[in-house]
């Protein structure tokens, strides 16, 4: 696959008409308290080669764009103005035209592959499924044979290995970033001249969301497909779009080239926006820092050869998750880990919580060897150990209210009187920023930063000695991010917590972290103080993760592509 690293904004425009043109768009969604505008009055164009990102926080209006540009709003939208793809409105034509237009003319990525792919059918089922329903559309019969086929270039045009074999693969035996190719292959089987991804690298790794920009940008560039991306990620904006068009509530309150939009942002919303994007190496916790701050302090956590292995099935061998990892957090310390999915950071914050077993090696939590424990003797230090879990919306009940939610561990531990409860659920509430009155409501009437604010006061509630957040924030709107951020570390330095922190996102764990550690396939391939790990790292998956990481500057970022593709031996 050939890959440019030069500039994005340099790339030649190819001349004609406008792929897309959405002319003073308006969505209005009807609801038993009226009608809620949705969308505005948006006007943009996408011109053929060309990759326009549409950035903005939730309930900014991005996505229900996105989704008028294929007719996919609910029955109880209703929308006026044009959305005129190749010449068709898509707002008025029919049912069958529309139908046509979907898949030839214009395509979606979704944001979670998982999701988007049906589990019970191959991949190339599913890739050949758009083919047959457009030539039967059209009046001609294509044979199955030539519809696999058609998914297998399709498949190979993505840069899936060995795609004759792997079409007729399900998609559980795909990672998370073929799967997310999978799907891009599928928008690609009718050759769109547009595509419109919602959001296509949210939940992935940033090395696999590296590929999957150069996937994208190559697409691009060899032929002429134009992208409509919709994202908050404005690292990945700086990385591939041309041009940025900024949403607010419904409305378009800026649009510019991405190198101007970075440099000279107009607007009062495009400068917060900008400015709550983590930076690497920019408002690091290790800044200054030479030496481990909390070294001489009680160590909580220890691991010395700590192993951690799922039993195989089925014949098949057993699975070494964690491997010979050595690692300390001591009191009043924020220890970040960092590595890809899969690498077992996660089964090191269940380990440590007592909620998955150790096999091997000593993992001792606040004293206590977690190798065979027993829960009846472990249960009295659970009070100490908070969690916060990466997606609060599961992890809370949706039948209790977020008073009940957050009371719930001091309720099992300290069987307080109803009004000690109360008073105490009020406090965390406005530490976390979010007014005590929120009690009394449910979690599905927060937003996704509020329910994030409320598991923190949840798992504050009992004043734990260690805290341990996985992935807090991966899911959440930049600027919602930020506020959840600085409010993160105001609570650690108020209550002296130590903290497992664990992310992918290294300018995360960089602005929280005072050491970090990073793991690959299982094992602690590097630890150190975050600026010294971050800036002068050591090995080279370390050197891999820091180079895929995107930037909010698109000069920059061009940089870092062509030092990405030299880590990777291009």
């Amino acid at each position: 696959m050939t890959i440019d690293i030069g500039s994005v904004s340099d790339q030649p425009k190819t001349g004609g008409r406008p792929v897309l043109d959405i002319d003073k768009l308006k969505v209005t969604f009807a609801t038993d308290s009226g009608d809620v505008y949705a969308v505005k009055d948006v006007s943009l164009e996408v011109n053929p080669g060309e990759v326009v990102a549409i950035v903005g926080e939730s309930g900014s209006g991005k996505t229900v764009t996105a989704k008028t540009i294929l007719g996919l709003l609910p029955e109880t939208a209703v929308s006026s103005g044009a959305v005129l793809i190749n010449g068709n409105n898509v707002i008025s034509v029919s049912a069958a035209k529309l139908r046509q237009i979907r898949g030839r003319d214009v395509a979606m990525v979704f944001q979670e592959p998982s999701t988007a792919l049906n589990p019970v059918f191959t991949v190339g089922w599913q890739i050949a499924e758009g083919i047959r329903a457009h030539a039967d559309t059209a009046g001609h019969r294509v044979s199955a044979k030539e519809a696999k086929a058609r998914a297998i270039e399709a498949l190979r045009k993505v840069g899936i290995p060995d795609p004759e074999t792997r079409v007729n693969y399900y998609p559980h035996q795909f990672s998370g970033g073929q799967k997310q190719r999978v799907v891009i292959a599928a928008a690609l089987a009718l050759n769109p001249g547009l595509i419109v991804a919602d959001e296509p690298t949210t939940a992935l790794d940033v090395t696999v969301q590296a590929e999957i920009l150069e996937l994208l940008r190559d697409l691009r560039d060899k032929y002429g497909t134009s992208i409509v991306l919709i994202t908050h990620n404005m690292g990945v904006v700086a990385d591939l779009a041309d041009r940025v068009v900024v949403m607010y509530q419904g409305d378009v309150v800026e649009e510019a080239p991405a190198r101007v939009l970075f440099a000279q942002p107009r607007e009062d919303y495009t400068k917060k926006l900008l400015a709550a994007v983590p930076h690497l190496g920019r408002n690091s916790a290790s800044q200054g820092m030479t030496e481990r701050a909390h070294q001489g302090g009680k160590v909580l956590v220890e691991a010395k050869n700590l192993t951690i292995e799922y039993p195989g099935r089925l014949g098949s061998p057993a699975f070494k998750a964690v491997d010979g990892v050595n690692f300390t957090v001591s009191e009043g310390e924020v220890f970040g880990l960092v590595g890809e999915s899969g690498s077992g950071k996660t089964t090191i914050g269940r380990a440590i919580a007592g909620l998955n077993r150790t096999t091997g090696g000593s993992l001792k939590v606040l004293g206590y060897e977690m190798l065979n424990f027993k829960e009846r003797t472990f249960k009295p230090l659970r009070k100490e150990i908070g969690f916060v879990f990466q997606d609060p919306a599961a992890s809370f009940n949706p039948q209790l209210t977020i008073g009940d939610c957050v009371a719930e561990p001091l309720i099992i531990h300290s069987n307080p009187s109803p009004a000690e409860a109360r008073k105490r659920v009020g406090e965390l509430l406005e530490s976390v920023q979010l007014p005590a009155s929120y009690a009394e409501r449910f979690p599905h009437e927060l937003s996704g930063g509020q329910r994030q604010r409320a598991s923190l006061a949840r798992a504050l509630i009992l004043n734990p000695k260690l805290l341990i957040a996985d992935e807090p924030t991966s899911a959440l709107d930049v600027s919602v991010q930020a506020v959840v951020l600085e409010l993160f570390k105001e609570i650690q330095r108020e209550f002296g917590f130590a903290a497992l922190f664990i992310s992918h996102d290294l300018a995360v764990v960089d602005m929280l972290s005072h050491w970090v550690g990073v793991l690959y396939k299982g094992k602690m391939v590097e630890q150190g103080l975050g600026n010294q790990v971050m800036g002068n790292p050591q090995h080279e998956y370390t050197k891999k993760l820091i180079a895929s990481l995107p930037v909010p500057d698109p000069d920059e970022q061009a940089r870092r592509r062509q030092e990405f593709r030299a880590v990777l031996g291009g």
